[in-house]
């Protein structure tokens, strides 16, 4: 990926990853318009919500202005829109409806009705995009799997995982 990137465009000395995803967001400003404070909110309200997660790694809460003006890691992205390196782990325990059920589980469990995972394509290398090269054509091609295994859109979503 770092390859195609630096062919795109110019490979600095900021960390390799902050480049991957921060030229996906220049490539996104440059064809959609997108600026700088639209990538922040994310940044801010991802750390808002860290405050009520008593698991969070980091539980402080920042301003749109202290994410803009944080450090800048490489533009867009500043310190604060950047995650940290560092392990995470997390468990699903899958079981059954009837152990749901017979265990009283039913106000906790949550059904996972489709799932689907995806890679890499010649699309990937070839079509010359930042935005592909960190991933945005894998995560479509997977959210129509998943559309399509459940009869479900975009619409009827509420909450959706993805990697940072």
């Amino acid at each position: 990926h770092m390859g195609c990137m630096a062919e795109l465009r110019e490979f600095s000395a900021a960390p390799p990853v902050p480049q991957l995803f921060g030229n996906a967001g220049r490539e996104h400003m440059d064809k959609y318009g997108s600026t700088a404070a639209h990538f922040a909110k994310i940044a801010e309200k991802n750390h808002r919500h860290s405050i009520n997660n008593p698991y969070s790694q980091f539980r402080d809460e920042y301003s749109l202005d202290q994410v803009l003006k944080s450090r800048m890691v490489y533009e867009p992205l500043t310190m604060l829109q950047c995650c940290p390196t560092s392990e995470g782990a997390a468990a699903n325990v899958v079981c059954s409806e009837a152990f749901v059920i017979k265990h009283g589980l039913q106000g906790q469990a949550v059904e996972i009705l489709a799932m689907a995972m995806t890679t890499d394509t010649p699309a990937t290398w070839t079509d010359k995009s930042c935005r592909k090269l960190a991933g945005t054509d894998m995560t479509e091609r997977a959210a129509k799997k998943v559309f399509s295994q459940t009869g479900l859109t975009p619409n009827d979503v509420q909450v959706i995982e993805l990697h940072d």
